[in-house]
């Protein structure tokens, strides 16, 4: 069941003009695509963040050489890099 505020607002929309109507949407639609542009720029930031204290992590760090240890042998198999 709608708000008591979004009925109050459809009953209003429907006392809009067509034109209007049309501007409402077209300002609407734009507020939206600003809050989904800050959204994704912000959780790009996030990650971002997470990526540079996963570089700071020492543990995360010691367990990366290690891997690149285990695969050392697979540098020197003959299949050149592409």
């Amino acid at each position: 069941m709608p708000s008591t505020v979004l009925s109050q607002i459809e009953k209003t929309i429907s006392q809009l003009s067509h034109d209007e109507k049309i501007w409402l949407i077209e300002k609407l639609a734009h507020h939206l695509r600003e809050e989904t542009t800050k959204n994704e720029a912000g959780e790009q930031d996030a990650f971002e963040s997470q990526l540079v204290a996963m570089v700071s992590d020492s543990e995360i760090r010691a367990e990366l050489q290690k891997i690149e240890q285990e695969f050392v042998a697979t540098e020197t198999d003959g299949l050149g890099r592409y």
